[in-house]
């Protein structure tokens, strides 16, 4: 008996992970369009739509459908299935899951990412080194559900647009926004977006996230880090990258970086740059 790892189509997994996992899409929708997320509509494709259409994209979560499918495939093949999800708090993805779950007691194990994107992915490639390392399902469970406390995103959006089509902020914030090239900056921590502060400008941004690093304990290099951009490069990423070598040289072997995909894209636009990392701890 195998144990089995499941996540959704909103991980943004390093390419050398995802054939390691089975994914559960959720649905994008451009108007009447629908796309199925990773299947019918790739990261670059969702891109090039974004910035040509006049129309909001929406997002639908997986179904537990969906979910009864690939949960099913596994047990009948007599595996345990652990299914990790985006955090509960952003998107209904994680109940679909657990719904499924309930058709397979003692076989299916559900956990609340309480995170996204490459922060899910990380967690998802911490998991995998446990179920490779030999850890029972239950073992596996607890373990994630400790280190999932440690996980971070902190963020750098570069443009206001898109905040204010989705009408998170108001034309008139967005508009000043711009004039002053203004980058806010967020994490993503125990399932919440939360705006850290506004940076004037790439450089100023760049160093506030290494401070905001630094804030929230340093990083745990023993543990998965991974960086994401949206959009169609990762010009700006690097930029960042080059701005932070102090805090990376010496420490990881290979930085490894990922676009992030349409659900989080949908409300940043492109240009945005992340870092997703297991914080120190003094356990």
């Amino acid at each position: 008996m195998a144990v089995k790892i499941v996540l959704d189509s909103t991980t943004d997994l390093s390419r050398e992970n995802k054939s390691k996992f089975d994914i559960v899409p959720l649905t994008v929708y451009f108007g009447e369009e629908e796309y199925i997320d990773g299947v019918t509509i790739n990261h670059e494709e969702f891109y090039a739509k974004l910035i040509e259409s006049d129309v909001m994209p929406t997002t639908s979560q997986a179904t537990p459908e969906a979910f009864e499918r690939v949960f099913r495939k596994h047990v009948e093949n007599g595996d345990e299935v652990i299914a990790i999800t985006i955090a509960s708090k952003l998107s209904g993805t994680y109940q679909s899951a657990c719904i499924a779950a309930n058709e397979f007691p003692g076989k299916v194990h559900v956990i609340d990412g309480k995170t996204a994107a490459i922060g899910t992915a990380i967690l998802a490639e911490y998991a995998l080194s446990l179920v490779e390392s030999g850890k029972t399902a239950e073992e596996t469970v607890k373990l994630i559900e400790e280190k999932r406390e440690e996980v971070i995103i902190v963020a750098m959006i570069d443009t206001l647009e898109y905040l204010k089509r989705g009408g998170r902020i108001s034309k008139t914030v967005a508009f000043a926004g711009g004039l002053l090239n203004i980058k806010p900056v967020v994490s993503v921590a125990d399932g919440e977006i939360n705006i850290l502060g506004k940076a004037r400008g790439s450089k100023q941004g760049n160093n506030f996230l290494v401070k905001e690093i630094e804030k929230a304990g340093g990083v745990d290099f023993d543990m998965p880090v991974l960086l994401g951009y949206t959009g169609h490069d990762d010009y700006l990423l690097q930029k960042y990258v080059d701005d932070s070598r102090f805090l990376w040289e010496g420490n990881v072997a290979e930085l490894r970086e990922e676009c992030i995909g349409s659900v989080i894209g949908t409300h940043v636009g492109p240009g945005a740059i992340a870092v997703a990392f297991f914080k120190k701890t003094t356990k």
